[in-house]
């Protein structure tokens, strides 16, 4: 389980790549992710291409990046999603919070 950042080439856009599992092993590493970024950007993904396990505490993460952030930045993104884990999100109704591709 790992966490990776990176910000696209114009600095629109800050990536929060996570691999393994996004459970509460996580709390820590995610929140100073997002922690420090560049209130400017436009965009914020999280990219679970990798992601093969998620829990209640990482759907909390979420929302409290969303907290953290949303006044900011204009855009939250759950992307590459695989499908038992689109499926937690839509459960959750994370789908009417985020967009989720």
């Amino acid at each position: 389980m790992s966490l990776t950042t990176s910000t696209s080439p114009d600095g629109q856009t800050f990536t929060i790549q996570i691999k393994g599992k996004f459970d509460f092993n996580l709390v820590q590493s995610f929140r100073s992710a997002y922690s420090d970024i560049d209130r400017k950007l436009n965009c914020v993904v999280v990219d679970l291409r990798e992601t093969e396990y998620m829990d209640s505490s990482a759907l909390g993460m979420l929302l409290n990046m969303q907290k953290s952030l949303g006044s900011s930045i204009p855009n939250i993104k759950i992307s590459n999603c695989r499908p038992q884990i689109k499926k937690i999100l839509q459960i959750s109704r994370f789908d009417k919070k985020f967009d989720i591709d």
